[in-house]
């Protein structure tokens, strides 16, 4: 059956309201553009006519501005899932004019094969290849694409110039089981390939293909200052101690890491520290700073879901397959976020944390516990399964008038069960074995910036008796203070204490 080769527009046509339609991708990566914008531009047409025209979207994690705000912007979502960090969006989630699912990135796929979320109508692949007998090769992210296209009723394929066709190789393509029939997953190190390069459909499902020679929406890194680079330093140099301390094996497990300037901070750190040994990667988003220190011989191999690199660094991968072919593979977001292989193989987890407590628990999520950020990722994924769970995070933000520590988080994500150190420009918490009350004190002593901690001494102090001692008249005060004046530095105890 021969290909049929369409517009944007045409693509679009497949698209109903109501539809559940899944994109590729994972961060901007492997993200389809054409077609989105397109479907956009329908819905706005639609709504001037007096119709309704809605999607569900299902995507591996956050997306480019082509995709999630295009259709923001166009006011064509109907609910989104499971993770997002576009500004468009962000503003529909918090205002309550779009429904929000946040979930573990791991589970996504599986939730759509359980039939969670309702079906899969069309799913949008952006593609660097796609065959007469329907193997298709993703680009730069692979994310839930093999089970969008086994589900979707009708499928449209994005396919992208701007990616060689001979990155055919770099992606393992691989759908576990459902249960009861689900085996293990045979990964035992970051290098095993267990599927195949390419995703097979019916190539009767392919409704269309759309010809584009767009580049990913993502930018360059924001240059690291000296917050970043201290809290890059300070894990380094924890990770270094806790080798020669026996608690972490000579050889090194393999290393998860978050996305954004400080997870890059820390991988360049650790790469620069000539007393950590050269690792392997087994994570979700693989950054430049990956790919730097894989071409300096610090990174041996690298297992990920997606290239979330800047622009400069996708086309210098591209212009050098034959060095990174052997050394990186792209995986379905089940498999590069799966705890079953994270607790098998040991990996240290370090990401990011928007709000910690005293006591050690994480808020990943929400700004003063109400207002949607960008969502939970892959975190979850990885913190409780790991050998070593580290969040790190910034002491202050906005100039020092919002401490990332507070006594009670305004929004859980990880519970104190599953931190197992804290690291800031500070210091190292390291929580290991400790009583809430030595937690408490280790993260205030180590952590917390200058400015707060005789604040959060006095909480402490003026705590209820009990494990955990909170006082529950006090614990949001921080967070009242900063509505009221700005500032949470202006926090009076006695003002909430009566």
């Amino acid at each position: 059956m021969a290909l049929r080769f369409i517009t944007a527009e045409e693509a679009a046509s497949f698209v109903r309201h109501n539809d559940n339609v899944g994109f590729s991708g994972f961060t901007p990566a492997g993200c389809p553009k054409a077609v989105p914008a397109a479907i956009a531009k329908r819905a706005r047409e639609e709504h001037e006519k007096g119709n309704p025209f809605q999607i569900g979207m299902f995507t591996g994690a956050s997306t480019g501005d082509k995709l999630d705000g295009e259709l923001s912007r166009a006011k064509a979502i109907k609910f989104r899932t499971p993770y997002q960090s576009n500004k468009d969006l962000r503003a529909l989630l918090n205002a309550r004019e779009t429904h929000y699912f946040d979930l573990h990135l791991s589970e996504l796929a599986q939730y759509l094969r359980y039939g969670f979320l309702g079906k899969v109508d069309v799913a949008v692949i952006e593609a660097a290849d796609v065959t007469e007998d329907g193997e298709i090769i993703p680009t730069a992210a692979v994310g839930i694409t093999p089970t969008i296209c086994r589900l979707a009723d009708r499928i449209i394929v994005e396919l992208n110039k701007r990616h060689p066709k001979e990155i055919r190789g770099m992606h393992d393509i691989y759908e576990p089981l459902d249960p009861p029939f689900r085996r293990e997953i045979p990964v035992y190190s970051p290098s095993d390939r267990i599927g195949v390069p390419y995703v097979k459909v019916p190539v009767e499902k392919i409704v269309g293909v759309v010809v584009t020679e767009e580049e990913n929406d993502g930018g360059d890194f924001t240059p690291l200052d000296d917050t970043t680079l201290s809290i890059g330093r300070n894990v380094a140099a924890f990770l270094v101690s806790e080798v020669k301390a026996g608690r972490i094996p000579e050889a090194f497990p393999p290393l998860q890491s978050g996305v954004g300037n400080v997870a890059n901070a820390v991988l360049g750190c650790m790469g620069e520290n000539q007393e950590i040994p050269a690792f392997n990667v087994y994570t979700e988003v693989i950054q430049d700073a990956v790919i730097k220190l894989m071409k300096e011989g610090r990174i041996k191999f690298v297992s990920g879901c997606s290239l979330t690199v800047s622009n400069s660094v996708l086309h210098d991968i591209y212009a050098n397959l034959d060095f990174f072919k052997d050394k990186l593979l792209l995986r379905p977001q089940e498999i590069s976020n799966n705890p079953e292989i994270a607790r098998r193989m040991g990996l240290i987890a370090i990401n990011t944390a928007l709000e910690a407590d005293i006591f050690g628990n994480i808020n990943s999520t929400h700004v003063s516990g109400t207002r949607m950020m960008n969502g939970i990722g892959g975190s979850g994924d990885f913190t409780r399964a790991a050998r070593l769970s580290i969040f790190t995070t910034p002491s202050t933000a906005k100039e020092g008038k919002i401490s990332a520590f507070v006594p009670m988080v305004s929004h859980l994500d990880h519970s104190e069960h599953s931190v197992k150190v804290i690291i800031t420009e500070h210091g190292v918490a390291d929580l290991r074995g400790q009583s809430p009350v030595q937690r408490a004190h280790t993260i205030i002593e180590n952590c917390v910036h200058p400015d707060y901690r005789p604040l959060l001494t006095q909480y402490l102090e003026m705590g209820i008796k009990g494990q955990t001692p909170q006082n529950l008249k006090c614990c949001f005060a921080f967070h009242q203070e900063l509505a009221a004046s700005g500032d949470m530095r202006n926090t009076d105890w006695s003002k909430y204490n009566r």
